[in-house]
């Protein structure tokens, strides 16, 4: 929350805060001194059980603005101009979704977009290589339409949103929602984006955790099932990624 509220040029946000049963005295205490001395936050309270795509459906329904942003609490804008970049490419009428390049703190690439197929449902791309890396074809610096990008740092239009009818919270809890949200988006006819120019860190899993136990994993099982169900063949064609490169990997490999 500081970071954001300190490294963003764009003046004219609102800071919706979706407190999912927090108990921590200090957490508390800190959301309440937010809320309290910069007016562009406020705080509402998620009493249920975690769901990432209820909890952000419930967050667009009390939005004010025009262009939603689904960040996650453990994203930390580098530069000030992220918001700037990718407001300015969510607001061309045939975009739906812009994902941003994210880093590990070790300043390696977290996501640089996502692809299809990778690991049966979906990978990022580029993942672990150095930030200033060029990648494949210098992906890594060009701004290019990709069919997914990540709901860690993503920005849609809050009609296009409503109109393919947000996140499923239904079958997709926690993993591949945000897969699921850029094939709807890209089925109503937008484009999806991911820009290079939007930079920040991805603390990733740092508040909730990796899939390490036996519930998680048949959660993650089911909902990769379901992603296979409801895409079938798409995930296995993705036309940003050449079908003689690899799905085990994320290192743009020859298959």
């Amino acid at each position: 929350m500081e970071a954001i509220l300190a490294r963003t040029c764009y003046p004219n946000f609102e800071l919706l805060i979706l407190d999912n049963q927090s108990r921590c005295e200090g957490t508390l205490r800190f959301l309440n001194e937010m809320k309290s001395t910069d007016s562009r936050v406020s705080v509402h309270r998620w009493d249920h059980p975690f769901n990432y795509s209820a909890i952000n459906n419930f967050g667009v329904s009390l939005a004010k603005g025009e262009i939603i942003g689904l960040i996650n609490n453990d994203i930390e804008p580098i530069g000030d101009e992220w918001l700037t970049e990718m407001v300015g490419q969510v607001r061309r009428p045939e975009i739906g979704c812009v994902g941003a390049k994210l880093y590990y703190p070790n300043d390696t690439i977290q996501h640089g977009g996502v692809i299809l197929g990778i690991g049966g449902v979906a990978g990022h791309s580029h993942k672990y290589f150095s930030r200033h890396e060029y990648g494949y074809f210098s992906r890594l610096h060009l701004v290019q339409n990709l069919s997914a990008v990540t709901a860690a740092c993503l920005l849609i239009r809050k009609s296009v949103f409503e109109e393919v009818a947000g996140l499923d919270a239904e079958n997709l809890a926690v993993a591949f929602n945000d897969v699921d949200l850029c094939l709807k988006v890209r089925e109503a006819g937008y484009r999806n984006l991911w820009t290079p120019y939007a930079e920040l860190y991805h603390h990733e899993s740092v508040s909730r955790g990796a899939d390490n136990t036996l519930s998680k994993r048949r959660r993650a099982q089911r909902e990769a099932e379901h992603m296979r169900a409801r895409w079938g063949d798409l995930l296995d064609t993705d036309p940003a990624y050449n079908p003689n490169l690899t799905l085990a990997h994320e290192d743009f490999s020859l298959a």
